[in-house]
């Protein structure tokens, strides 16, 4: 099974502005099922299509399964099967030897930042880089698929 080890945290939006970032990835992603227990989610990026399949959180770790699909199937699974959707843009940062996605929500989630590290195991040790602010790995309201049902605008 494979396993994700995730902790996730908010961006300071003044230091972000300040930092040079490589170019963005636009990602559409939508929730055809989510409950505390799972999570059926497509993504559909500029280039390429994603189903995820991932189940309870446990510690900062999750069962986690992704599979590429044809970016037209993963369209189609957006319109006509999600029953929540959100929209952000992904920067790949590589800070202290470890890869930090930060997603810049837009739309209903827009102003919020956060900034995700995925681990090799729950004890490992990594530097925060200057831009990172409160920890959130534990809040649901950080979830993707929370927010996308629950924007931050109405928070």
């Amino acid at each position: 099974m494979a396993i994700e080890i995730e902790r996730k945290f908010l961006v300071d939006h003044e230091k972000w502005q300040q930092l040079a970032k490589p170019d963005a990835m636009h990602f559409r992603q939508g929730y055809i099922f989510s409950d505390e227990k799972k999570t059926i989610r497509v993504r559909v990026t500029d280039t390429e299509a994603y189903i995820t399949i991932k189940g309870g959180t446990a510690g900062f770790s999750r069962s986690e399964f992704e599979y590429t699909i044809p970016k037209t199937d993963g369209i189609q699974l957006l319109d006509n099967f999600a029953v929540s959707e959100l929209e952000k843009y992904r920067y790949n940062i590589n800070y202290a030897g470890k890869l930090w996605e930060v997603d810049v929500f837009v739309s209903d989630n827009e102003g919020l930042l956060m900034a995700e590290i995925e681990l090799d195991s729950e004890d490992e040790k990594f530097d925060l880089p200057p831009w990172v602010t409160t920890e959130v790995t534990g809040d649901k309201r950080y979830y993707n698929s929370f927010l996308s049902a629950n924007p931050f605008k109405s928070w």
